[in-house]
């Protein structure tokens, strides 16, 4: 389908829009990071410089706090991205706009908590947030169809990476902090995941080949930010997000929830996508098998 006629398609999926945007806004409740950061242990790092003794979380986990908060600080790209495929004065852009400003907070909250609890160098962590912006994003992306398909399983990815960084971390502050932040994330996963349904069933190969593209080359938005790979392959270890959490967690509960297997209607050539989509979980655990016995690893 041309991009044109996918924008028409997203004119024709409004009332999906809508009724997903009014759900979220009955289901999700406003919650203030102030009130569940540690402001008490905070310190003035002009009178006591900061060092790693300070630290009261694994230098693992601290990774992990420190990763999930430079891909919250991109959060500008990111809603540029979405808007560029929205047509404007649609609910589409209404729902951007609402996504933007309930993801804003994520950064606030994750920053403050690492600056108050002492559990980064916060020299290194203004650094790694300017050069990560400097570098930008720019997705892969070439349709809303795909855009659509990626948030889904972005959101339910990065609500994963905060639940377990924030169960690692054995402080209570930083697992409620977490905590709501996952929740949120579960929040515009599940919009996502719907607006994804509602292409399935007025454009079954048009979403097919979307989610093909996508859960094939998924990747989480963080390869901009300086020494990503040394450090996702730490949050990986730690069991963060890795593969297999990837595997169990992302991919086949998206297959499932999508029914893949079972949409009908399809061209030959999202016929052959759909079955090259049910065979990627397996192919998927294979590589998660390999990442644990070369690291040593025991899978949960």
């Amino acid at each position: 389908m041309p991009l044109n006629e996918e924008f028409e398609l997203l004119a024709d999926l409004e009332d999906d829009v809508v009724r997903l945007m009014e759900a979220h806004k009955e289901r999700r409740k406003d919650w203030y990071f102030h009130e569940l950061v540690p402001w008490e242990r905070g310190e003035s790092f002009a009178d006591k410089p900061w060092d790693e003794s300070q630290a009261t979380v694994a230098p693992e986990v601290r990774t992990a706090l420190v990763l999930n908060l430079l891909t919250e600080d991109n959060l500008p790209y990111y809603h540029e991205v979405i808007g560029r495929f929205m047509p404007n004065g649609s609910a589409f852009k209404a729902w951007n706009n609402l996504w933007t400003a309930e993801e804003g907070q994520h950064a606030i909250a994750i920053r403050s908590y690492l600056l108050t609890s002492r559990n980064c160098d916060p020299d290194e962590l203004e650094d790694d947030r300017k050069q990560t912006m400097t570098n930008g994003y720019e997705p892969p992306w070439d349709s809303p169809a795909e855009l659509i398909a990626y948030t889904s399983a972005q959101d339910l990815a990065t609500r994963l990476s905060h639940r377990n960084t924030g169960k690692l971390t054995d402080d209570p502050a930083a697992f409620e902090l977490m905590k709501k932040i996952a929740q949120d994330e579960n929040h515009h996963f599940l919009f996502y995941r719907g607006m994804m349904s509602a292409i399935l069933r007025e454009a079954p190969s048009i979403g097919i080949q979307a989610i093909h593209r996508v859960l094939t080359n998924f990747e989480m938005p963080g390869t901009s930010m300086p020494r990503f790979l040394r450090r996702s392959i730490e949050v990986a270890k730690a069991g963060v997000y890795n593969l297999r959490v990837h595997h169990d967690n992302v991919l086949a509960p998206l297959l499932r929830e999508w029914q893949i297997g079972d949409v009908l209607g399809l061209t030959p050539k999202a016929q052959e996508l759909q079955e090259q989509l049910m065979a990627l979980p397996e192919q998927i655990l294979q590589q998660a098998e390999r990442f644990e016995r070369r690291l040593g690893i025991q899978p949960a």
